[in-house]
């Protein structure tokens, strides 16, 4: 067995093009990372708010392990029992008790066990329980099942991205960063063997307002009207990074960020 694990993980869908791109692309992908492990963040994949069922199952279909969410998971209630399911759909682990769901999972992979945790920021955001604490003790729960740990930290402030990844350096394989949309171009492996990326950007369209009608966005912009937000209908850009993690410690030993576009 390979003393490395390949994961593949993807940004924010964003409405039909992104959902689109990742169902038609994402075989082909795994194919060309050579990735073992695929965690996709499935937030805006229905019209650029939230998730269903039907949408979770397709991501799912095609490959990936993981569905990783953030705060538009509740646009939509018929995902709620999926969340509470068995089925590995995660909503950030810090809302408060009584939220719908789970914020954490552990998958078997080649024989491999690998811990995915989700959280949600709070700067620039709702108030909800403390990420950096809850992120603890979820990891001091995991550790006893595998050394391998991610962590999509869906947040807005760079600053809390950074400063999350600094306090769990060591502790766990990869901070990945999403909710902005925007890729961030600061991949590197932390002093203690976290690999780390601020925002892995958006599986979504590539000319847009971080995924939305560019007209429409400029208009909102110079009239400060109101204005529905309506996602572009541009050909799509698959955003992510892969990280190749050793299987024995559950230090990253190598990071790639990477930009695709789409063929629809």
């Amino acid at each position: 067995m390979s003393e490395t694990i390949n994961a593949l993980i993807l940004g924010d869908v964003y409405g039909q093009p992104g959902f689109r791109a990742v169902y038609i692309g994402l075989k082909n992908l795994v194919k060309e990372k050579k990735a073992d492990f695929v965690i996709v963040n499935g937030e805006n994949a229905v019209d650029g708010f939230g998730i269903n069922p039907q949408i979770a199952g397709q991501i799912f279909s095609v490959g990936t392990d993981v569905i990783t969410t953030g705060n538009h998971v509740w646009q939509h209630k018929e995902i709620y029992p999926l969340l509470e399911s068995d089925e590995p759909i995660l909503r950030p682990a810090n809302y408060p008790a009584g939220a719908p769901g789970k914020g954490y999972a552990v998958i078997e992979k080649r024989g491999v066990r690998i811990g995915v945790i989700n959280l949600q920021g709070r700067l620039s955001m709702a108030p909800i329980d403390c990420p950096f604490q809850v992120s603890m003790n979820l990891i001091k729960k995991l550790k006893s099942k595998t050394d391998i740990i991610i962590v999509d930290f869906h947040a807005e402030s760079s600053e809390e991205k950074e400063a999350l990844a600094l306090y769990l350096d060591g502790r766990v394989s990869l901070v990945v960063g999403t909710h902005t949309h925007v890729q961030t171009a600061d991949e590197r492996i932390l002093d203690k063997g976290t690999g780390y990326l601020t925002d892995l950007g958006m599986c979504g369209p590539g000319l847009s307002v971080i995924g939305s009608n560019a007209d429409i966005s400029v208009r909102r912009f110079l009239t400060q009207l109101p204005l529905k937000i309506e996602v572009a209908d541009t050909p799509a850009v698959i955003s992510g990074i892969v990280a190749t993690i050793d299987i024995k410690n559950g230090k990253t030993v190598k990071i790639e960020r990477f930009q695709k576009e789409s063929i629809v």
